[in-house]
């Protein structure tokens, strides 16, 4: 028998205890907004496509703007063309989507607004379509709690939840500028709903290389037993951004870098690297182990934060040959703006599994290249045999997991060179998703909207989780209050950030090591 015969005879399907899609009605609050256009509709677009979505179901787009049902679907359909991962549009598999999308016009302060939607829900044939609610906040932070109240307020949602019917609340992020503001949102939604009815959304949880995180871990045994301390020297965690700011700088004049990346997508993807195997696969077993992971990060004194975090603000430079102006001078950037493009954070988690090993995350924009990975890098090889003949030249082995793009997982070896003479050098081993499965990665919101339609919480986060991430981060941003920037912690666009990010890892032996780009 061949080996990919083989290989196929060994697929495991682990989808038998998966929990059903039921019918239902996804209501979009701010439907007309650029996550509506760029990533819902064509989400949904494709789930209902490929037999994802349970029949029937509707989709309704709420907003203040005047639309008729028609407007709005012509709408979404210029969008899909625009955005859709396949780009090709079937006509007939569209108007056969675009028969259950509708739209109801409503000012999200209007209690009346409320009334009108929950009538033309009423007006659902299926009372699954009346009563099995999605509700998707698609609107500010300011927004969440007061749309909550008014759904409830128009017998929308029911925080008890019984009975055969369920209501849940899809809320993005961000979830709270801080501690006390997030554990305020909590409180806030809480009056309403129920912890379990709420789902936290964060776009890095729905990418599939993220997910395998898990896969990769608790599903090989040899990887699993390297995991730890005694083989583990160090982890490196990298999201980088090509583009800079751009037309969010007021945005970022109020989030940073810390707010923007690091509390959600960076701290998520450490939680998934460092948590302990979890009883089951059951959603509560494995939001446990990652709430424990980041209870155990060692808070950060005002005497760690200066030695443990780095921040930094790009200039003008050169990416791809072309002049990028810096961040100050992108719009609606204050000329004197001390807000952080660039963070990068050493962190230690204070279990048995990982004392002593520190954890390297760093994030920025207008850096060389758009990149996600992480990087374990383990203990230098004992300086006997080769290594000392080497002179402390022999690169410690290494496993990456590249998250984005060129998604994969390299395995970094030394191994002798050809030939007469005894050289060695570091080789790869590299396993990529597209040369292995050729097959295409679904959108992170694909998955995540199924999970929320079928009530799986997996993929989102806690409430206490949200709170623990503010809690790490907190202290940071207190400490960089009025505090004007270094010449030390500015860096130019197209450079991998700031000398101060060099000097956070020198202090150990460390050096950052740099994403590369596709060949």
């Amino acid at each position: 028998m061949q080996e990919d015969q083989l290989d196929q005879l060994l697929t495991c399907r682990l989808d038998s205890g998966r929990k059903a899609v039921e019918p239902c009605t996804i209501v979009i609050f701010g439907a007309s907004g650029d996550l509506t256009a760029r990533k819902l509709i064509p989400a949904l677009y494709h789930l209902s496509v490929e037999k994802q979505m349970a029949t029937p179901f509707r989709v309704v787009g709420f907003a203040r703007r005047e639309k008729s049902d028609d407007s709005f679907r012509e709408e979404m359909k210029v969008a899909l063309q625009q955005f859709s991962r396949t780009k090709v549009v079937d006509v007939l598999k569209w108007d056969a989507f675009a028969a259950n999308l509708h739209y109801c016009q409503g000012d999200l302060t209007d209690p009346a607004s409320y009334t009108k939607l929950a009538e033309l829900l009423a007006g659902f044939p299926d009372e699954r379509l009346r009563r099995n609610l999605l509700l998707y906040l698609s609107v500010g932070p300011s927004q969440f709690a007061p749309v909550v109240e008014r759904c409830h307020a128009a017998g929308l949602l029911d925080q008890n939840d019984a009975g055969s019917c369920w209501q849940r609340v899809v809320v993005e992020k961000p979830f709270g500028r801080d501690l006390s503001s997030a554990y305020k949102l909590n409180a806030d939604l809480t009056r309403f709903v129920h912890e379990k009815q709420i789902f936290r959304i964060d776009h890095y949880l729905g990418k599939e290389t993220v997910q395998n995180i898990l896969m990769f871990r608790f599903a090989n045994s040899i990887f699993e037993r390297l995991w730890n301390r005694e083989s583990v020297d160090h982890v490196q965690i990298t999201v980088s951004e090509k583009l800079g700011v751009g037309a969010r700088g007021g945005y970022y004049e109020e989030a940073g870098a810390l707010r923007d990346m690091v509390q959600n997508h960076l701290l998520q993807v450490l939680a998934l690297v460092a948590m302990e195997p979890p009883v089951s696969l059951q959603a509560e077993s494995v939001r446990d182990e990652k709430v424990k992971v980041l209870k155990a990060v060692r808070p950060l004194s005002p005497e760690d934060i200066a030695r443990q975090v780095v921040r930094g603000q790009y200039f003008a430079g050169m990416i791809d040959n072309q002049l990028r102006v810096g961040y100050r001078q992108e719009t609606k950037v204050a000329t004197n703006s001390n807000m952080e493009t660039y963070a990068a954070l050493k962190l230690f988690i204070d279990n048995w599994r990982w004392s002593g090993v520190p954890f390297y995350l760093r994030t920025g924009k207008s850096l060389p290249l758009s990149a996600s990975e992480v990087r374990i890098q383990f203990r230098p090889t004992p300086n006997v045999l080769f290594a000392a003949k080497s002179g402390g030249k022999l690169d410690p082995n290494a496993l990456t997991l590249r998250l984005q793009p060129n998604e994969g997982i390299s395995i970094r070896f030394n191994g002798k060179v050809p030939g007469t003479s005894t050289q060695v050098r570091p080789v790869r081993m590299h396993f990529g998703y597209d040369t292995e499965f050729g097959a295409y990665t679904p959108e992170a919101y694909e998955r995540l909207l199924l999970e929320a339609m079928a009530g799986d919480a997996t993929l989102f986060i806690r409430r206490d989780e949200v709170e623990t991430a503010w809690g790490i981060v907190d202290p940071i941003r207190a400490s960089w209050a009025d505090k004007p920037l270094t010449n030390r912690e500015f860096y130019s666009a197209g450079t991998w950030g700031p000398v101060a990010a060099e000097d956070l890892l020198a202090q150990s032996g460390h050096v950052w090591r740099d994403p590369q780009p596709l060949k």
